[in-house]
């Protein structure tokens, strides 16, 4: 009876174990397909801005004409070649609407002073996931945001909700650095998670074989 509890416990944990592991394999070539079909669409030839952009055009190359109309919001973030800085978030006129561009960054020191000329905006079209229960509300006192949500700053500007995220600006800022769209921020954990399944598998074996090893010796 214990003979058939200890195969069954260790067969059976280890099939389990070894499930997890190449489900993880299996989400890793997923998830290294679905980010290399981001990429593509970001590093994909600017369009001339939507009509009417949606979430789902999300990471669409664009290019824009117009000028900053206005002053921009600050969003806190911090980077690790800026330190503690601001994201620029201006609303932006193209003569036949307005918009927001993200500009890019500078550290919370620095005095950036905006062009009033005709600029062409270079980037993709987004839609940052980055609000939860845990952000602080804006301090609109000071002009500083947590996160960027792109509603909240729509209204706050009086643009339409629409937010350009700037790869490259003509003519350039001086004293902004570009933070443009890219897949660093989403998370590809899978290899190491598929590792950690199949080590504790080999190790569940180890201890199912020894476990055995010392019955076996006892019946000696």
């Amino acid at each position: 009876m214990r003979w058939i509890s200890l195969v069954i416990i260790g067969l059976g944990g280890l099939a389990v174990l070894l499930s997890l592991g190449t489900w993880q394999v299996k989400r890793l070539d997923w998830k290294t397909d679905m980010l290399a079909e981001i990429e593509a669409a970001i590093d994909a030839p600017a369009t001339e801005l939507p009509d009417n952009p949606y979430p789902a055009q999300k990471y669409l190359p664009v290019e824009a004409r117009g000028t900053i109309s206005g002053e921009p919001l600050r969003v806190l973030i911090s980077t690790v070649e800026l330190g503690p800085a601001y994201r620029l978030i201006a609303p932006f006129d193209t003569g036949t609407r307005r918009v927001m561009v993200d500009l890019g960054a500078a550290p919370v020191a620095a005095e950036i002073a905006l062009p009033t000329t005709p600029l062409t905006v270079t980037g993709n079209l987004h839609w940052p996931d980055e609000v939860d229960g845990y952000t602080p509300e804006p301090d609109l006192s000071e002009n500083i945001w947590f996160a960027r949500d792109v509603p909240a700053m729509a209204q706050a500007l009086e643009t339409e909700p629409t937010l350009i995220v700037a790869r490259s600006l003509a003519p350039g800022i001086e004293g902004l650095t570009p933070l443009p769209v890219s897949t660093a921020g989403i998370p590809n954990d899978h290899l190491q998670y598929a590792i950690t399944w199949f080590s504790i598998a080999v190790l569940w074996a180890g201890m199912t074989a020894l476990l055995a090893w010392r019955m076996a010796k006892r019946t000696i």
